[in-house]
């Protein structure tokens, strides 16, 4: 019989010690060993290996026993100790993330349910390649933290190869993966989606699927300030230290080598005599320099901020509508201008150029006429030159 959920927890909350004690085993050892395990019970004086079981928290694995992955991924965020994944483990997002948009692109003009269901796949491989980033990025911040200030009290030489080892196998590696101007990387990949995403989320005919766009859209820009987040803390704070950390090392384990055997090399002059003041000997001159620049005051111009807009998307849809209902024209330029101040006031001319593309639908005649003076259309931030422009429905004077 299935155990009620808030049992569960209860559980969980009651024997945290315990459990947690049994997840670094797992941990350190990858298997939770029977006598290990009973260990566990006998030091703390609770024997929860049939309630363990029973509600699935571990499985049998042989005579042994093993934390189920549902229950080790929670204890890993709860506790915050992540196992470092190898890159090679990450970079198996690009062909996964890579077959998706690839079939999402081939199908978009095929069955909706299945364009939806991949859609929706994509998200799913987004959201675990990014979190799988975050948590090896934690994870490497640790074990460089940790060994900067050799908690493990490791000597100079250990210190050089893990260190080494770090750079290597985990950080160099996971840095080409987020280098968005590397053109493999799954970041760059990820740009290219979003571009994608973006044009689809504006204009798709079906508003499900429309909706599933605008959302996958919106993960993908919060996705990449995420890795971009990650990849400042690899270069900016992972290598330079881990880096450091290796050179210095070096740099003692030398020295140490050379205090052994002192006379095997000629000693290099390691100090020089100097003799040195607290003040500069041009202190009086730099202090008149700095109190000379506040002697005449300058004038401050204050000019306020300019205030921030909402962004104008253009609803082709409406617009056309609003061109089909007043046809036939006489001049298609006029009409744009009169229907932007209608709606605006004053014609901007980016909104100018978004009406013109009416000029492409379908069901929409041009007619130009050859002979007609040029019309002036002043906007914003030009004058416009444009010819007259007739426009019936197609078929119809």
């Amino acid at each position: 019989m299935k155990a009620e959920p808030k049992t569960i927890l209860n559980f969980l909350a009651n024997y945290f010690e315990i459990i947690k004690k049994i997840f670094d085993v797992q941990t350190k050892e990858g298997i939770i060993r029977k006598e290990i395990l009973q260990e566990i019970f006998k030091t703390n004086g609770d024997d929860i290996l049939s309630q363990l079981l029973d509600y699935k928290i571990i499985r049998k694995l042989g005579d042994d026993y093993e934390f189920r992955d549902t229950y080790y991924k929670l204890f890993e965020f709860i506790l915050n100790e992540f196992r470092p994944l190898l890159p090679e483990t990450i970079q198996k997002y690009e062909q996964s993330i890579g077959v998706l948009f690839r079939k999402i692109r081939e199908g978009i003009g095929g069955d909706r349910l299945i364009l939806g269901q991949r859609v929706s796949d994509l998200y799913n491989e987004i959201k675990e390649f990014s979190e799988a980033v975050e948590k090896n990025t934690i994870r490497l911040l640790n074990e460089t933290r940790e060994l900067k200030s050799n908690v493990e009290k490791l000597d100079y030489q250990e210190k050089v190869r893990k260190a080494s080892f770090w750079i290597d196998y985990y950080i160099t590696p996971l840095n080409n993966i987020l280098d968005i101007n590397h053109k493999d990387s799954i970041t760059n990949k990820l740009f290219d989606i979003s571009e994608y995403v973006n044009v689809r989320r504006l204009n798709f005919e079906e508003e499900n699927l429309r909706h599933q766009f605008e959302k996958l859209y919106t993960f993908l820009v919060q996705t990449n300030d995420d890795l971009l987040k990650q990849n400042k803390l690899l270069t900016n704070e992972l290598l330079p230290l881990i880096d450091r950390i290796r050179t210095e090392s070096t740099i003692l384990t030398g020295w140490i080598e050379f205090l052994k055997s002192p006379y095997k090399s000629p000693l290099p002059k390691v100090f020089k005599v100097e003799r040195t003041y607290p003040y500069s000997n041009d202190m009086y001159l730099n202090a008149k320099e700095y109190l000379e620049q506040f002697a005449v005051e300058e004038n401050v111009f204050l000019e306020d901020p300019q205030q921030l807009t909402d962004k104008w998307i253009f609803n082709k849809d409406l617009y056309k509508n609003r061109l089909l209902s007043e046809l036939p024209l006489n001049s298609f330029f006029e009409w744009c201008g009169l229907t932007l101040k209608s709606d605006f006031q004053y014609i901007e001319t980016d909104k100018f150029f978004a009406l013109t593309t009416l000029l492409f639908e379908e069901g929409i005649n041009v007619e130009i006429e050859s002979d007609s003076d040029r019309q002036l259309i002043q906007t914003n931030q030009m004058t416009l030159r444009v010819p007259k422009l007739k426009v019936t429905k197609y078929g119809l004077s």
